[in-house]
């Protein structure tokens, strides 16, 4: 999505390299629109106002239950912060999504990368492309719903509840997601999974 500036204009992100940066930025740009004082909203989202301000310049985690307090505090949906390119011919907004014109995020901190692939939020799933970096985790989080994937590049460990699973490439999984669930990569090499999410989440 875009940030909003004071006179109500929405200015985008740029594409690469800057999207960790521009979660924290359009965090603080849209905290101060809103009329938040740090300690307001950090104690609206349940966190810490260091922590809050460690986010908000990039030099703490965001995991995505963080984030999404955030946005809900805030009163946007998560896919605000996906970084959107050209709406593309009309005949196809709604129906496609190029490849080139995915809303991107990146969660700062954790080396995972989404990738939207669905052409908005407004039906009864979302399908979602991670890139997970080496090493890299999310946090244990749950929300409503139920999540589905594909692991198509890489290894994928997957916790679900009190179990746990290695991924290898063609290897798909389903879980009810109100289950604690978090992933990781173990591998060397970046790791990809097609992700299906109902409800949308973002």
């Amino acid at each position: 999505m875009k940030s909003e500036t004071a006179a109500g204009v929405l200015d985008p992100a740029p594409e690469e390299g800057g999207d960790d940066t521009q979660i924290g930025e359009q965090i603080r740009a849209l905290r101060k629109i809103k009329g938040f004082t740090l300690q307001q909203m950090a104690e609206g989202a349940g966190i810490s106002t260091g922590y809050l301000s460690q986010i908000e310049r990039n030099r703490s985690k965001l995991p995505i239950g963080v984030l999404k307090k955030i946005a809900n505090l805030l009163g946007v949906q998560m896919s605000w912060f996906f970084q959107p390119e050209t709406l593309g011919p009309a005949e196809e907004r709604d129906l496609i999504v190029r490849a080139h014109r995915r809303r991107k995020m990146s969660f700062t901190g954790t080396g995972i990368r989404e990738e939207l692939l669905s052409p908005n939020l407004n039906g009864p799933l979302e399908l979602l492309l991670s890139t997970i970096a080496p090493g890299s985790d999310s946090d244990f989080y749950s929300h409503d719903g139920a999540e589905a994937g594909l692991v198509i590049e890489g290894v994928l460990d997957l916790w679900i509840g009190d179990k746990s699973f290695r991924l290898q490439v063609g290897d798909s999984f389903s879980f009810d997601s109100n289950q604690q669930h978090r992933c990781a990569n173990p591998g060397e090499q970046p790791t990809k999974v097609v992700w299906v999410i109902t409800p949308p989440h973002y």
